[in-house]
């Protein structure tokens, strides 16, 4: 008798791209997928931050390298993926909030966060299924949007609006990018323990909605989201494409 053998979780001779990757849940992406036997390529604005986080990771033993970059500027990010691809896993994790009631929204901010959450994920995924359409290559792109992409949030409109939007693009490029053995998904959690989602943390009433809201009982930690990302980005989820991993602690079941 032939028995089903489960498909490897290992990244060895894959070539991850990483976005956001000094801290939270770039960090962590990162981590998983260095553990997994990937080489990562990680990226922020900061030199010095992204040249110690790689340093970091070689001591560790990981294949990993520093890539100085804001994602923001299109131009930059479709040259370096040019010179520096192709990649066979990209997780973007570059995000920005600005929460204030809907009434109080600027038009500085409004641009801010659309630009990095919507417009640079965008143009920074389509330079990466690019890059593997011209190798001839499969992959996996891994957008990091969030439980607001799927509901609503108490000041967080523009916030909800960039994360929605990052959901349909993943779902559009699915579909799009499938004839080439690209998969693209999201990962959506909810209010993890980071230094951006300890700034509502602190905010006593805003823990006490997030507490009530989750039905597990507790705020995720970055190690929620790590063994997903492997997963997402390797052959077991070979079939899965165009759609969204929720990590909520059960938020999003109501």
């Amino acid at each position: 008798m032939t028995l089903p053998r489960t498909p490897s979780f290992r990244l060895i001779g894959k070539r991850a791209l990483v976005t956001g990757a000094t801290s939270g849940i770039g960090e962590g992406c990162a981590v998983a997928l260095a553990e997994a036997g990937a080489h990562v390529t990680l990226v922020a604005r900061t030199a010095a931050a992204v040249e110690k986080q790689a340093a970091a990771f070689q001591s560790n033993g990981w294949d990993a390298a520093a890539l100085p970059l804001d994602i923001s500027d299109i131009a930059a990010s479709e040259a370096a993926i040019a010179t520096h691809g192709p990649f066979d896993i990209l997780v973007n994790s570059a995000g920005l909030a600005r929460h204030s009631p809907a009434v109080d929204t600027t038009q500085p901010d409004y641009d801010a966060v659309t630009d990095l959450n919507v417009k640079a994920a965008y143009f920074l995924t389509r330079a990466v299924a690019k890059g593997l359409i011209d190798a001839g290559k499969p992959g996996s792109l891994i957008n990091i949007s969030s439980q607001m992409g799927h509901v609503g949030g108490i000041d967080r409109a523009v916030y909800c609006a960039t994360k929605h939007a990052l959901e349909g693009m993943t779902k559009s490029m699915a579909i799009e990018w499938a004839p080439h053995q690209i998969r693209v998904n999201t990962i959506c959690p909810t209010f993890i323990r980071t230094p951006l989602g300890e700034q509502t943390l602190a905010i006593p009433e805003r823990r006490a909605w997030i507490e009530e809201k989750i039905k597990l009982g507790r705020v995720g930690e970055v190690a929620d989201i790590m063994g997903a990302t492997t997963f997402l980005a390797s052959d077991a989820a070979a079939l899965i494409t165009g759609t969204h991993l929720i990590i909520d602690g059960g938020w999003t079941a109501d």
